[in-house]
């Protein structure tokens, strides 16, 4: 897919095309944590970045489309792939202008934070309506800025509550199985361990409710 280049897609080109590497490549722990007792269905993963998570889930039997705005991050996740070949679908999207078509069993987002303008409530409220009925969205993201960084007053941080009160869920179509914060550590710049306050919001569309992506 492409699509004309905005300010988002330059710094995060920019930013992965500068590293070799910029995140751990491991799966993020809560989605495995999650994820594991899942039976292996189709999946979304919205800001895949590297692919960490996406690879994960293919190596388990998942069918995925992973989702990113940077080209550059898909071009390196899917160099990864060779051992899942045809389970990953890499597209790319600004998903403040454009969303995947189609509905999951899985709807996974981690960190899907920007300094930019996006619209992040009406991007998770999308992925919310792109769940399959019986299925599970997660969201992980972070509750506040590393303790050795100010807050940037451009990105608004919000607690486990907020995140699940701003997808406006029906009543009587979901179920909530976490809705709380925890700390994980975090290297700081001077490679000092940093406790990071973070949240998770995972939520089961009950079975006979429709999706509407």
């Amino acid at each position: 897919m492409t699509e004309t280049p905005t300010s988002d897609q330059e710094f995060w080109d920019t930013r992965y095309a500068e590293n070799d590497r910029v995140w751990s490549g491991d799966a993020n722990l809560i989605l495995v944590r999650e994820a594991a007792g899942l039976a292996p269905g189709t999946a979304l993963d919205l800001g895949c970045g590297e692919g960490a998570d996406a690879l994960w889930l293919a190596r388990r039997g998942w069918r995925v489309t992973a989702v990113d705005i940077s080209g550059v991050a898909l071009a390196k996740a899917a160099e990864k792939a060779a051992d899942v070949p045809g389970r990953i679908d890499w597209q790319r999207h600004d998903l403040a202008t454009s969303f995947p078509e189609g509905v999951f069993d899985l709807v996974s987002t981690h960190f899907l934070h920007s300094l930019g303008d996006m619209p992040r409530d009406r991007i998770l409220r999308a992925a919310a309506r792109a769940v399959a009925p019986g299925g599970t969205l997660l969201i992980v993201g972070h509750c506040g800025p590393p303790a050795w960084e100010h807050p940037h007053p451009a990105v608004h941080l919000p607690g486990p509550v907020e995140v699940l009160r701003s997808l406006a869920l029906p009543d009587g179509e979901w179920e909530v199985q976490l809705c709380e914060e925890y700390e994980r550590l975090q290297s700081a710049p001077d490679g000092r361990p940093s406790a990071r306050t973070d949240n998770v919001v995972k939520v089961r569309r009950l079975p006979g409710t429709p999706a509407t992506a």
